[in-house]
């Protein structure tokens, strides 16, 4: 498969009150054409802020974003604004956490779906009509002819969700990222819309960025998991792999925290202490003052880069962490 996003040493600063908060520091990933990335990391690991900086949509100033990112022949990150708005929800669509917040409660379905298709594709009135009651009943929407005149607050939390899937998809994009599209759903409206994510990819072949903190959702829809720690990669493995040989004592920690179906007497694990202050990062490994597996003073003062260890797999720690049946360092 050919890349068809690059990300290399990308940087995110805010000038705060009390100094420049780094909340993300220097993360690379290749995407993959079909393939699905999911990031994952507690709030506050910089999942979100990462994809953000891909579309161009952190504020600058405060923010400051360098690094690249490679997508069609160019570097997203020295891309003009009216580049960034011919490329955004065109080749590169985003759906965001909260549609209520996300959709326009002035304007009808129709028009913010209408609207998006005629800047983006030249489309008549009519065309870009029949286009996005198209567009309604391939994301589950019923009597998409009808519905697509009301407002966004008669739908409920799960039709609007399906409401910003069609706006991403409205022009066949190269990339979707879809930044924790679940998280205020329920459980049985969370697996709906994990499906139709899954069965869109599928039918349109594109690259999937899904930026969640629920590892239980990433082991049914990744091909590949970047977990995200203080602003950094921290590992990256197939999803197979992360799941069955976590090297890195964070992940450890947040794969020790799920309950597994079948193991009701399994102990779950809790990661003490909270991340660091992103304005004050501690000068060795991030993670180091909550890990339980330190090597004291190395962890401390010398921060660990990412290591290829085969496979694809990929992890930023001094602690050598071994498979089962093997001996660790």
């Amino acid at each position: 498969m050919s890349a068809v996003l690059t990300v290399e040493d990308l940087r995110v600063r805010f000038g705060t009150k009390r100094g420049v908060a780094e909340v993300v520091s220097g993360i690379g990933y290749t995407l993959h054409e079909a393939e699905t990335l999911a990031i994952v990391g507690e709030s506050g690991s910089g999942k979100s802020v990462s994809s953000l900086a891909l579309m161009g949509l952190v504020p600058q100033p405060p923010g400051k974003v360098t690094g690249t990112v490679h997508f069609g022949g160019r570097n997203l990150v020295e891309c003009s604004r009216e580049q960034l708005r011919h490329i955004r929800g065109n080749d590169i669509a985003m759906i965001f956490q909260d549609p209520m917040t996300s959709l326009n409660p002035v304007l009808t379905i129709g028009r913010q779906l209408t609207e998006h298709m005629q800047e983006h594709l030249g489309l008549s009135d009519g065309d870009a009509r029949k286009r996005a009651i198209g567009l309604l009943d391939r994301v589950g929407i019923p009597a998409p002819d009808r519905r697509i005149d009301d407002y966004p607050h008669q739908f409920s939390g799960g039709m609007r969700q399906r409401v910003m899937i069609a706006i991403g998809l409205a022009c066949d994009p190269k990339v979707l990222i879809a930044d924790e599209p679940t998280t205020a759903l329920d459980v049985t409206t969370q697996a709906q819309i994990v499906e139709l994510v899954e069965q869109l990819q599928d039918d349109l072949g594109m690259a999937v960025i899904w930026i969640t903190h629920d590892l239980g959702v990433v082991a049914g829809i990744a091909d590949r998991v970047a977990v995200m720690y203080a602003g950094q990669i921290v590992e990256e493995a197939g999803v197979d792999e992360l799941y069955a040989n976590p090297r890195h004592p964070y992940t450890q920690g947040l794969l020790g925290s799920l309950p597994v179906l079948g193991q009701p007497d399994r102990e779950l694990t809790t990661i003490a202490g909270v991340p660091p202050d992103p304005v004050a990062l501690p000068p060795g490994c991030s993670f180091w003052p909550r890990c339980p597996q330190r090597l004291d003073p190395r962890c401390e003062h010398e921060r660990p880069t990412l290591r290829d260890l085969g496979g694809g797999h990929r992890v930023a720690t001094f602690y050598d962490a071994k498979p089962a049946g093997e001996a660790t360092s």
